[in-house]
Order: C-alpha cells, then structure tokens, then sequence
C-alpha cells in the first residue's frame, strides 16, 4: 500500500490550507484588506471564537496573514491583513473556483463575480 510521504509539498500545503474555515478567512480578508476581529467574525458568523483565534494565528506562522496592533488607545484595537504570499494565495482559490465552477458547481452568480466583491 502507498502512503504519500508527509515531506511532500503538496501533503504539507493542504495540512494547513485544507483546515475548515482557513479558506473563508482568507477571501474575506481579501474583500477588505484589514479586518478586525470582530469584523471577521461577523462575516463568518458560523466560526467559533476559539477556531477563528486558532485559524488566524496559524495563518501568521505561515504568513499568509499579518496581524497589527494599535495600542494607544484602550481597548487594544487588533486588525489583520494578507501579506504578499496571502494575495499571491488569493489566485490559487479563485482557480479552484474557477474548476469548481466548470465541473462541479453551476452557479451563475459566483460566474459572474470575482470572489472580492463577493456579497454573499
């Protein structure tokens, strides 16, 4: 029996991009730029709180994301943003859209937007 080697590259990418919700934190930090918290997760409002704090912070180790903070004032105001390697990320989704779309998914709708103006 094979058993792929856990040092390829593509079985370490997907360990950390193949997380539930990593993909969705991504594209709507792509809408935005900086997004607090709490924006984030009113977008996504079926994350929990502990997800989303785990999610973001390995999407800083793997700098995809980068977290600024702004403590002048009180409370501390946390914000996030894709770095390089994020937005470069951002064409790697909207391809799978783009075969899902051929393939998979019939929706005319998400046809007709690129995912950064996405409303829904």
């Amino acid at each position: 029996m094979y058993t792929m080697d856990k040092n390829c590259t593509i079985y370490k990418t997907v360990d950390f991009i193949g997380k539930k919700w990593t993909l969705l934190i991504l594209l709507e930090l792509h809408k935005k730029g900086w997004k607090r918290y709490s924006e984030l997760k009113k977008s996504i409002p079926e994350i929990t709180p502990k997800i989303l704090s785990s999610r973001l912070k390995e999407l800083e180790e793997e700098k995809l994301v980068i977290k600024e903070v702004d403590a002048r004032n009180f409370p501390v105001k946390c914000e996030y943003s894709l770095t390089k390697q994020g937005r470069e990320f951002i064409t790697v989704i909207q391809s799978m859209k783009t075969w899902a779309l051929k393939w998979k998914v019939k929706n005319n709708i998400c046809e007709a937007r690129d995912c950064s103006q996405c409303k829904l």
